[in-house]
């Protein structure tokens, strides 16, 4: 098999099985990928290249023994937000820039047991806080599409190394589409699953009741079978759910006759790049021609998500990022006068300013006085949020509509107007209130920048999201394309030595 760093899980799953290529062959290629690329894009933080060698050699070994499953052997990356035992796990923070965990996250665990090779830890905006990837203390990360352009965050390392195929497969969370907008604007499948089906232990929290982690990749049928590894009940995770975990790759090919589609018409209207809505209505029409059923819903509250969010969000960061001391772990001030200048020094040097910001607006919502007037009332509107997707339900399948408002836009266009930035948001957001399954997938090109098609699911329904998306790229080759400058031909395998 050819140019195996354009090949998706699901092939070179197949491959492996085949013995056309071996885990170490893939490992060393990927490996050299990242080290002739990524100085392009800077979407790594921590490369593993020593482990991940390991980690194959030991992949092949349980191959040759008849013991592999579909993830044998595969490389993958994981955001820098989950703990990995021995290895760095900074969050993309100064705070955090010598945290090395002695455990693993759950989601790592799950996919080290299924025979995944870590390649290394993805960079990411700060404790997961931004939506261009430009919080992050190890720098910016850049668009494989256009390098001059945002990737979109929080998870935007993963999808930037996903997208330039440097490595097949990226882990990433989702506090309000940090899974998803990334994906749209990198031209991925991302998925977002039901809150709680992901277990959230070894993830470094931002927002406790909103956080979810899921997979970035290149198709559906990929999503599905990282999916199958990391879902599940654990409980060291108080939030997790006890709910059966489907086989998510064999309901991959099932018809869509009769699958009822909703349109939110809120989502279609002022804000809307007018290019990015043609191409979510091109998308559409090929749903009709796969035998959906299409009509006009509305979700009237839509308006209320990001400002909704912009409270809930930030109080739960605010009491999260209260163990970030100085004392316990993490970075500390230089010769501290007394304790209360160790807290105040180690904190302000040790957080950027998109997180001190949300720490500041979150304390305040939840201070004395001012709990009732904000984050109570937040928290009412969040219902009536969850309650539009509820009656929704109640006549479609599934909602479409665009992930995200426009396509990736210039490095450093909204640093300086952080309400422009929040409302990059503004069609995810409100799945992470209502705690629901959303998925993005490419759906076509702007001016050469890829455009992310957003199907939304009721609870527990990630079967029929995967289903939807898979059928729908069947039928078109959006989720193939490889940005220019990052699609040579392989060198010989085994490069990366």
């Amino acid at each position: 098999m050819t140019d195996l760093h354009r090949a998706s899980l699901t092939q070179l799953s197949a491959a492996l099985a085949a013995g056309e290529c071996s885990s170490v062959e893939l490992t060393r290629l990927f490996l050299g990928r990242i080290q002739r690329l990524d100085d392009r894009l800077n979407s790594f933080i921590s490369v593993c290249a020593e482990q991940a060698l390991d980690e194959a050699h030991a992949a092949d070994r349980r191959r040759a023994a008849g013991e592999a499953g579909p993830l044998t052997g595969i490389p993958l990356a994981h955001k820098d937000i989950f703990c990995t035992d021995g290895v760095r796990t900074s969050c993309g923070s100064r705070m955090l820039d010598n945290f090395v965990a002695p455990y693993d996250a759950t989601v790592v665990s799950r996919l080290k047991a299924a025979g995944a090779v870590m390649l290394g830890k993805t960079n990411m905006d700060e404790f997961a806080m931004g939506s261009s990837n430009e919080t992050s203390y190890y720098g910016a990360v850049r668009n494989p599409w256009d390098p001059a352009r945002v990737p979109g965050g929080s998870s935007g390392g993963s999808a930037a190394a996903v997208a330039a195929r440097l490595v097949p497969a990226a882990t990433g969370t989702d506090t309000g589409g940090s899974i998803r907008q990334p994906a749209a604007l990198c031209g991925l499948t991302g998925l977002k699953p039901t809150y709680g089906r992901v277990s959230r232990y070894g993830m470094i929290a931002f927002a406790s009741s909103l956080d979810q982690g899921g997979p970035l990749c290149q198709s559906a049928a990929d999503a599905a079978l990282l999916l199958q590894a990391m879902a599940g009940f654990d409980e060291r995770d108080s939030t997790s759910i006890d709910h059966p975990v489907p086989d998510y790759s064999a309901m991959l090919d099932a018809p869509l006759s009769g699958l009822k589609i909703g349109l939110p018409r809120e989502y279609f209207g002022a804000g809307l790049d007018p290019a990015v809505g043609e191409r979510v209505d091109q998308a559409v029409r090929v749903y009709e021609t796969l035998g959906a059923r299409v009509r006009e819903i509305s979700l009237p509250n839509t308006t209320l998500a990001v400002p909704t969010y912009y409270v809930v969000a930030p109080a739960e960061c605010s009491s999260n990022l209260s163990r970030y001391d100085g004392v316990r772990f993490g970075y500390r001030c230089e010769d501290p006068e007394d304790l209360m200048d160790l807290y105040k020094r180690s904190r302000g040097e040790g957080f950027g300013a998109e997180v001190k910001r949300r720490i500041m607006v979150g304390t305040y919502v939840l201070s004395a006085g001012y709990y009732d007037a904000y984050y109570l009332k937040a928290q009412k509107l969040r219902q009536l949020i969850s309650d539009d997707f509820r009656r929704a339900f109640e006549t479609v399948d599934l909602i479409a509509g665009p992930t995200s408002p426009s396509v990736a836009f210039p490095l450093g266009a909204r640093l300086e107007d952080p309400i422009q930035m929040y409302l990059s948001d503004i069609y995810t957001i409100a799945a992470n209130l209502a705690g629901l399954p959303a998925l993005s997938l490419p759906c076509g090109f702007v001016d050469g920048l890829p455009v992310g098609l957003q199907l939304i699911g009721d609870y527990f329904t990630e079967d029929r999201l995967l289903n939807a998306a898979h059928r729908y790229q069947q039928e078109t080759d959006w989720h193939e394309r490889v940005p220019p400058g990052f699609d040579e031909s392989s060198q010989a395998v085994g490069e990366g030595d």
